[in-house]
Formats: structure tokens, sequence, C-alpha cells
């Protein structure tokens, strides 16, 4: 009988981010052990959140966006729908109502999608950061598949996973450094960031995380999904690579305790600290308000935010925490 892949969803060889079954964060914080999960779970210090949160309004999205113009639309959590020069992308879309692989338990939105899914545009473009549930929802993938026939971008053995599911998607698996270029100018480039991924038990970090920058007839935006700080390491080297860019998308909740969290997801300080150094004349904050992943409130995230602004003199309508349905049109600096 032939023996099980090490890694069921990547095979290469070895480099400065892969040990040739785990992929890695150079230099960085590997998540917690279950021993930390435990201690984490039992401390008593989880925040009440509401059952359920009214949606104020519904976007409903134009079908493009044409000239210099760039829009982003708040969907929930980390799935947004950017829109620029005619070309529609989403990120890391979830409508499912939980963030889990059961449909019975595990994290459940508190609010429904900004955008209603038969109200998006045609998509263009699906990037998946990396393959945690509150980022890769599989359900979603198929529909987007079946409806839009989107190309699917995503790091390496991301791609065996929605493969798996949906063996016709057209897919670009990629490794931190490589370039995609795409129709109308627009670029796809995958750059690192201080994360991990996991789909259950056995297979942590056999997947890779990445961030992502978008060049475009926009404007450059520097997108991602989920990372800490990491010291600022790749806000340093995205700024020394590209120089500047028109937007940043950058995660600010699910961050406590910092003792458990602080490796794998910044806080809205941190968040603050990478804009600034990143050299982003905009920023969208994203990653609350949506599944309650960790024991900070549900309006801490969008609180912590304003103070670190405010403490960096930095104007808060430079830095936008974006709630679901609300729409986002970035100004031409």
């Amino acid at each position: 009988m032939p023996r099980k892949p090490a890694n069921p969803y990547y095979f290469g060889p070895p480099t400065d981010h892969f040990d040739g079954v785990r992929f890695f964060n150079p230099g960085g914080v590997e998540p917690g052990t279950l021993k930390d999960v435990w201690k984490w779970q039992t401390n008593g210090q989880k925040s009440r959140w509401p059952k359920k949160v009214e949606l104020p309004n519904t976007a409903r999205p134009a079908d493009h966006v044409k000239g210099a113009d760039l829009r982003v639309t708040m969907v929930g959590h980390a799935s947004m729908l950017i829109q620029f020069a005619g070309i529609n992308i989403l990120t890391d879309p979830v409508w499912s109502t939980r963030a889990s692989p059961l449909s019975f338990a595990g994290p459940k939105r508190v609010i429904r999608p900004g955008i209603e899914f038969n109200d998006l545009p045609p998509i263009d473009v699906v990037l998946v950061t990396h393959n945690h549930y509150d980022h890769l929802d599989m359900k979603t993938l198929v529909r987007l598949n079946e409806e839009h026939g989107p190309h699917f971008v995503t790091p390496l053995g991301n791609d065996t996973i929605i493969h798996n599911v949906i063996p016709e998607a057209k897919m670009s698996a990629v490794d931190w450094g490589d370039r995609l270029d795409y129709w109308d100018g627009l670029s796809i480039i995958a750059e690192p960031c201080h994360h991990w991924s996991a789909r259950g038990m056995n297979d942590r970090r056999m997947a890779l995380w990445a961030a992502f920058v978008l060049e475009t007839p926009a404007g450059r935006i520097y997108h991602i999904g989920d990372t800490g700080f990491h010291d600022g390491i790749n806000y340093r080297a995205a700024a020394e690579k590209y120089g500047d860019f028109r937007l940043a998308i950058l995660p600010v909740g699910a961050y406590e305790p910092r003792w458990f969290m602080k490796g794998q997801h910044q806080n809205p300080q941190e968040a603050v600290e990478g804009f600034r150094i990143v050299n982003a004349a905009y920023a969208i904050g994203h990653h609350f308000g949506t599944f309650q992943l960790t024991d900070e409130a549900i309006e801490t995230p969008v609180h912590d935010l304003a103070i670190a602004l405010e403490a960096a003199e930095i104007a808060p309508t430079r830095f936008l925490p974006l709630r679901a349905g609300e729409m986002f049109d970035v100004p031409d600096r």
C-alpha cells in the first residue's frame, strides 16, 4: 500500500519558508499549542457579543468602476469587493453562516453579508489569502465558480484544497514573490505576512499564507487577510520594494488575549504602525464585527483603532474601519 504524502496539499523543495513538509515564518513565532489553546479558552475573559446585529443597509454595487476610481465595499470580516478599471475582485469571500467545518457549531456570523450574493457584479478574480475557515469558505467558492467562473489566486497548497472540490476551477497557486500579470494592467504579487494555516488537527502549516500587492491602473493596493505585526518586518520590506500605496487593507480585529494572539494577529495600534511604515495614503480596517473569534468585545477594535490613530496624529478619514454594507471611494491622493 502506498504511503500517504507527508503533506497532502503541496510537494516541493525546501526554501527559506518551507522545510519540505511545513511552511513557516522566517524568524517568526509559531502558533500556540493545544495546551495554550486550552489555557486561553478557559481564561473566563471572553466578552459577550450580541447574537445579532442589524445590517444598516445592503450595498448594491455598480457592475464596474472605471477611470482612476477605486472603490471597496465591505461584505463582512475579510470579505470585500474591490473595484477599479472595469475589474472586480473579491477577497476571502465568506457568505456562509458559520466560519467552521461544521454547519451546527463554530463561530457564527452576527451580521448579514453587506452585499447580497445575487447583487454581486461579475467577479473576475477571487483572492484567498489562506485556508482558515473564516477566509476559505468552500461553499461560497463553489457558488462563485458556478455563477461567475472567476480566476482564483491563492498561496501554495490551497489550490489543492479548492481543486479537490472544484476540479474545473481556474486557478493560480503562488509562492511569496510570485507575480501574475493579468488583463488591463492588473498585476498580482504574493508577499509574506506572519500567519499560519490549518483546516483540521493534522495539517498545520501545510498550505502557505500570503499578503497580496495589486498593481492596477488606479494605483497600488496592499492587501493583508491576516497577520501578526512581526516587528514590522514585512511592512518595511513592502515599502522598500514598492515605495508607496494608494490603499492598504489591513486586519484590525481578533487580537485578544495578546499573549496568545500577538504572533498571528496584529492589534489596531500595530496596524496603524504598519500603515505608517508601508507609506499608504489610505487604509481600510477589516477582520472585526462579524465572527467572534477571540476575547475582545465587538466594538473594541473600532474604539482601539480610533485611539491609535489619534496617538499617531493620523486623521481618522485616512484609516476607515469598514462595516458590512459600507462603501469607500478611495481618494486619488
